[in-house]
C-alpha cells in the first residue's frame, strides 16, 4: 500500500511539474474582447459614432462618450444621450493594441464637463469628425462637433490629442449658414481634406414632415449638404449644397478612391423600401467632385442587429491604412455582454473594406475577429500601460504622471486577479533581462508577467510598494527570464488589499545583449566562391567580425 502511494505521489509531482506556474486566484473575465479577437476595440469604456483620422503611422479614433446611466436602484437606463458632452480618443499602430487617451472636455455651456468644457456655447458635443491640414508649414488638427442637433462647431490643436481650443467662441454652422434651410437635423458631420489642400464639411440629416412624413419625404428627405471650407478650416466659403441621397436618415461619411467621391450615410428605418436601400444600413452614392452631384451606388454595411444580436442606429468612418481600406462602425457589443441588452450604448469595432475592380463597395463583413494585427509591438520603447488588446476587470483615468502623453491617462481600478495585456510583442532572440514599470499605490501588490495567457509562463514578478498616494508615482524595475520570440504579454495584477491596490502608468522591458547560439569560424567554416577573407577586426566592444574581398561573382556561404 505504501509502494503504491509513493509511486502515485511520484506521478503526480511529475503531472504538476509541467504545468506553468499558476497563481493562486481566479483571474477576473473580459467582458466582450475576447482574447484573439480585435472586435471591439476596447471594452473597459464605450464609444460611439467613431471617425478615424490617420497620422504617422497611427489611427486614431474620435467618439462620442456613451456612458452608462442607471436608475435610482442601480439598475441600467436605456441611453438618453445625457452624457455625450466630451470626445472619446483611441489611438493604435496595429489596430489591437490601443491607447487609451480619454475625454476631450468639448460642450461648456452651464458648467459642462466640470466647468473645464472647451466650447462654452455648447451643451453637447454628438458624432465627431477629425482631420489635420498643413497650414504654414505646420500641422495643424481640426475637431468638429455637433451641439446635439442644432449646430456644428470646430476646435483645434497641434497634435491628434491636443491640447485643444475653439477658435470661434461660437458654432461654425447653423441652420441660419446659406443653403442650410431645410436641414431636420444639422448634425454627424463629415470632414475631409482633399489634394489640393481644400476643406470639406459634410452633415445633416432627418426626415421632413414631423411625425407624419410622406412617403416622398421618407424617399427624398434632401437633409444631406455639404459645404467648402475655408483656407484656415474655421470658415465657410459660399453656400452649402444639397446631396440628394436617398432615404437619408444620418451618419455623413466621406472618403476617395481611385479619384472618385464617396459620400456614404445611414439609410433610415421608415416607409417602403426598395431592395437596394435597405433600412439601416450604410448606403454610398459616388461624384466626380467633393461637391456633388452624388449618384447612388448601393450599400455596404448591413445594420449592427445582423451581427451581433443588438441593432440601434448606424454610424460610420471609411478610412485608408497601410495601404488597405476599413470601416470603424459602432455596435453595442459591451453593453450586451455586461447587462445582456444594449440599452442603446454602443462601443467601436473594425473590419476591412474592399473597393471591386469597378469601383463598387462590396458588401463588410462585421465580425468579433476584426482586422488581424499589422505590426509587433516593441517592448524596449516605453508603452503606456493604458495602451491594451485586452483586460478584465480594470479602468482608466487621468494621470498626473510625469513624461506622458497629452491628457496622459493610467490603468486603475485594480484588484487582485484583474489583467491587461498586449498582442505580439517582439522580444527579439535575446529576450528581455529586466522589466519596469511606473506605479502609484498606497497599498501595493504585485505584477506578474506572462505570455501568452492569464496562466501562461511566468518570466518575471514585480513587487508594487506603497509609493505614498495613488498619484505618488515611482519606476519600479525587477529582472526577467524566459521572454523571447513574439508573444501576447499578460499583466497579472495580485495582492491582498481591498479597493484598488495600485494606478499602473506605463511600462518598459531592457534587452539582453548576448545572443546565444553557434558560433562558426569565419576562415574555416565559410565556404567562398571567388572571394577571400582580407582580414579580421574586433568592434569597440570587442565583437569580432570578417573584411571580405570579392569579385562581382562572388558567393559567400
Amino acid at each position: 500500500m505504501s509502494k503504491k502511494c509513493s509511486l502515485f505521489l511520484l506521478v503526480l509531482a511529475l503531472v504538476l511539474s509541467c504545468i506553468p506556474e499558476m497563481s493562486a486566484f481566479a483571474a477576473s473575465n473580459t467582458i466582450a474582447k475576447q482574447v484573439g479577437n480585435s472586435n471591439p476595440l476596447i471594452d473597459h469604456h464605450l464609444g460611439a459614432d467613431p471617425f478615424a483620422l490617420t497620422y504617422n503611422g497611427r489611427v486614431y479614433i474620435y467618439m462620442s462618450s456613451d456612458d452608462y446611466e442607471y436608475n435610482s436602484d442601480g439598475t441600467i437606463k436605456d441611453n438618453s444621450f445625457a452624457n455625450l458632452k466630451s470626445v472619446f480618443v483611441i489611438s493604435s499602430a496595429d489596430m489591437v493594441n490601443w491607447t487609451d487617451h480619454g475625454a476631450i472636455p468639448v460642450a461648456g455651456a452651464n458648467g459642462a464637463n466640470g466647468g473645464q468644457g472647451i466650447a462654452k456655447w455648447a451643451g453637447a458635443s454628438w458624432a465627431p469628425a477629425a482631420t489635420v491640414k498643413n497650414i504654414n508649414g505646420k500641422d495643424k488638427f481640426f475637431l468638429y462637433f455637433a451641439n446635439s442637433a442644432g449646430g456644428i462647431g470646430v476646435l483645434t490643436a497641434d497634435s491628434p490629442i491636443g491640447p485643444w481650443r475653439d477658435p470661434l467662441g461660437k458654432a461654425l454652422v447653423t441652420t441660419s449658414t446659406p443653403g442650410m434651410s431645410g436641414v431636420v437635423w444639422l448634425f454627424d458631420p463629415a470632414v475631409f481634406v482633399d489634394d489640393d489642400g481644400t476643406g470639406y464639411l459634410y452633415a445633416g440629416g432627418g426626415i421632413p414632415g414631423g411625425s407624419n412624413p410622406t412617403q416622398e419625404q421618407r424617399a427624398n428627405p434632401k437633409t444631406a449638404r455639404v459645404l467648402k471650407l475655408g483656407a484656415d478650416m474655421t470658415s465657410i466659403i459660399g453656400s452649402a449644397s444639397t446631396i440628394d441621397a436617398p432615404f437619408m436618415f444620418e451618419d455623413s461619411g466621406i472618403h476617395k478612391y481611385n479619384g472618385k467621391y464617396y459620400y456614404s450615410y445611414c439609410i433610415n428605418f421608415s416607409g417602403t423600401h426598395p431592395a437596394d436601400k435597405p433600412s439601416g444600413e450604410i448606403g454610398y452614392m459616388t461624384s466626380s467632385s467633393p461637391m456633388g452631384p452624388f449618384t447612388y451606388a448601393g450599400h455596404f454595411l448591413k445594420n449592427p442587429g445582423s451581427f451581433f444580436r443588438a441593432g440601434g442606429n448606424n454610424h460610420h468612418s471609411v478610412f485608408k491604412f497601410n495601404n488597405e481600406w476599413y470601416v470603424v462602425y459602432h455596435a453595442q457589443t459591451v453593453s450586451l455582454a455586461r447587462y445582456g441588452a444594449g440599452k442603446g450604448y454602443r462601443s467601436p469595432h473594425i473590419n476591412k473594406l474592399v473597393h471591386r475592380a469597378d469601383g463598387t463597395i462590396q458588401e463588410v463583413a462585421a465580425n468579433y475577429a476584426g482586422v488581424s494585427q499589422l505590426a509587433n509591438l516593441n517592448p524596449y520603447n516605453r508603452v503606456e500601460a493604458e495602451t491594451i488588446a485586452w483586460n478584465g476587470g480594470i479602468l482608466t483615468e487621468k494621470s498626473s504622471a510625469a513624461g506622458g502623453p497629452v491628457n496622459n491617462q493610467n490603468v486603475t481600478s485594480i484588484q487582485n486577479g484583474d489583467w491587461i495585456a498586449v498582442g505580439n510583442a517582439d522580444f527579439g532572440r535575446s529576450g528581455a533581462k529586466t522589466f519596469k514599470a511606473n506605479v502609484a499605490s498606497a497599498a501595493g501588490g504585485k505584477i506578474e508577467v506572462r505570455l501568452d495567457s492569464v496562466t501562461g509562463k511566468l518570466v518575471g514578478t514585480l513587487t508594487v510598494p506603497s509609493t505614498g498616494g495613488a498619484q505618488a508615482w515611482r519606476e519600479i524595475e525587477t529582472a526577467v527570464s524566459g521572454a523571447t520570440g513574439i508573444h501576447n504579454v499578460f499583466f497579472v495584477f495580485t495582492g491582498t488589499g481591498t479597493g484598488n491596490l495600485f494606478n499602473f502608468d506605463y511600462w518598459k522591458f531592457t534587452q539582453n545583449n548576448t545572443i546565444t547560439g553557434t558560433t562558426y569560424n569565419t576562415e574555416t567554416d565559410t565556404t567562398l566562391t571567388n572571394s577571400v577573407v582580407e582580414a579580421t577586426y574586433s568592434d569597440d566592444s570587442g565583437t569580432p567580425y570578417a573584411n571580405f574581398n570579392a569579385s562581382p561573382d562572388a558567393a559567400i556561404q
